[in-house]
């Protein structure tokens, strides 16, 4: 795993949401465990044994003696290869180190993210009672739908491959195959399914399957979701639910809605794809470009837009709760989906692995053009809105419930000179983003409060002179853009005169 701790910077580390320090002068303390759990079954992290963190938050050595480190390394190596303690060792004898901190020494674990398949990592024999995951506050338990959705995720077999067996092949929806089938067969042409009835086409795109049960032909998990209707759809999904919400007017509560319990259309994936789709680029500017005598009306950008919406889909996990939402804001999209990324947000961005939570609803979309099986789909969506220049876009992961939302904003990426910087405004890159609405100010201003937020680091504290070099303006101006700051509760201010100091306001992190 990626190189968290390094000891020459121990002066300066805090504890956070991938370490976490341990007293361990009386033995490996039991809150250890808890905490290998919450790091395997997130982005993993390190523990540091022989340390406490001081009321300041700086770290301090608790006495470790080389003494100490047989006998806390022979325990933890036994504990954590007993199956009745922990469910599974992850840890590989390299990833223990052992460092001199002046006359103590620190034991240091590196714990990585398990496996899907590995996952739960829980322990004392009890799998729903001690499962551990890993928040800004420390070390939480895992609810039973939480522990439900990893145990989904761990085979192969995704669920929505699973064969619905006592659901007869007329609870689809017709309509919504043929139009599947007309753009199938308008973007390839000749295809070996064109000539295939219903029933056989929709087996060979895995809508449909043999039941073990009744030998007879059946709707799949997949099939239900992309072509059933919504009242049929519940009845094996209770959770499931698409929303549309268009909010273009701050003046009332949504423009235009589309919902999948409405009963006036399907409900089901495939036609809220298509719905929502021409909802969103209804703003996307197409330039005049021609090709073979004939006018091209797509570009990267809509491209993009096809992937962050196929992959919102295609990546939901159908039994989480709060279902899918797709909102349409002024100069901004929002797509949020039900599930964890099971790659790891960082793979996720890099691309080149492909785990989609639903298989086959991926390899329906592909059919018809739409989505990428290498891994590159994100990727893809990051390299655009650079290329255009926008605001680089945002992926969160949020827990209990779990939940992803991905951020994609139609804004010109700036940046403010200072002597030989350059401040990039990033305003999608922190939660500190200024709401214009919070505050009647001018773009420009905007921009000023935005460069300064994003200059600002979590606990740290500023003097004036540092923004007025930041921003290249006078005391007198950057005044005035902090105190508007502090009226809308963006910084606080300490102490008083020339002792003055700003931070980052608790109630903007």
């Amino acid at each position: 795993m990626q190189k968290l701790f390094d000891i020459s910077k121990f002066d300066s580390y805090k504890e956070g949401n991938r370490l976490e320090v341990k007293k361990a002068r009386g033995g490996l303390p039991v809150s250890l465990w808890d905490t290998y759990s919450s790091f395997a079954n997130c982005y993993g992290g390190v523990i540091i044994l022989g340390v406490v963190e001081n009321a300041d938050g700086s770290w301090r050595t608790t006495g470790l003696k080389h003494t100490d480190e047989r006998k806390l390394l022979k325990n933890f190596w036994d504990t954590i290869n007993d199956r009745k303690k922990v469910s599974l060792n992850i840890i590989s004898e390299d990833a223990v180190e052992i460092y001199e901190q002046g006359e103590d020494i620190i034991i240091v674990i590196y714990v990585p993210m398990a496996r899907r398949e590995e996952k739960p990592i829980y322990i004392n024999d009890d799998m729903f009672g001690n499962t551990f995951r890993r928040n800004h506050e420390g070390d939480y338990h895992c609810t039973r739908l939480q522990v439900k959705a990893m145990l989904r995720d761990q085979t192969e077999n995704t669920i929505d491959m699973e064969v619905l067996d006592h659901v007869p092949m007329q609870d689809l929806n017709y309509e919504t195959i043929s139009g599947y089938r007309n753009r199938h067969r308008t973007l390839c042409p000749g295809h070996p399914f064109e000539r295939l009835d219903d029933a056989e086409y929709l087996r060979c795109i895995g809508a449909a399957a043999i039941s073990d049960e009744d030998k007879k032909l059946h709707p799949t998990a997949a099939g239900m979701l992309m072509f059933g209707d919504e009242y049929n759809i519940v009845r094996q999904f209770p959770e499931y639910f698409l929303d549309f919400r268009e909010m273009l007017d701050p003046s009332i509560r949504w423009t235009d809605r589309l919902q999948s319990s409405s009963g006036e259309w399907s409900g089901n994936i495939c036609d809220f794809y298509f719905r929502v789709y021409n909802k969103i680029i209804q703003d996307i500017k197409v330039p005049f470009k021609m090709h073979g005598g004939d006018r091209v009306d797509d570009t990267p950008v809509h491209k993009a837009l096809r992937e962050a919406l196929a992959n919102c889909l295609v990546n939901t996990d159908f039994y989480g709760v709060r279902g899918v939402v797709v909102k349409k804001e002024i100069g901004k999209l929002v797509f949020e989906n039900p599930g964890y990324i099971r790659t790891g947000k960082t793979q996720m961005m890099m691309g080149g692995v492909s785990d989609p939570r639903n298989k086959t609803l991926l390899k329906m979309f592909n059919l018809i053009n739409i989505g990428e099986r290498s891994g590159s789909g994100v990727p893809n969506i990051f390299n655009t809105w650079k290329d255009e220049g926008w605001v680089e876009p945002m992926i969160e992961e949020q827990f209990d419930p779990d939940r992803t939302i991905l951020t994609l904003e139609f804004k010109k990426q700036a940046a403010i000179k200072s002597g030989d910087k350059k401040a990039a405004i990033k305003s999608g890159d922190k939660k500190t983003a200024i709401n214009p609405d919070e505050l009647k100010i001018s773009k420009k201003m905007q921009m000023q409060q935005e460069a300064i937020l994003s200059y600002m680091n979590s606990g740290e504290e500023y003097k004036l002179d540092d923004f007025c070099t930041l921003l290249g303006l006078k005391q007198s101006r950057v005044k005035t853009i902090i105190q508007s700051l502090v009226k809308i509760g963006k910084i606080e201010v300490l102490g008083n005169n020339r002792n003055r100091r700003y931070k980052i306001s608790s109630k903007t992190l």
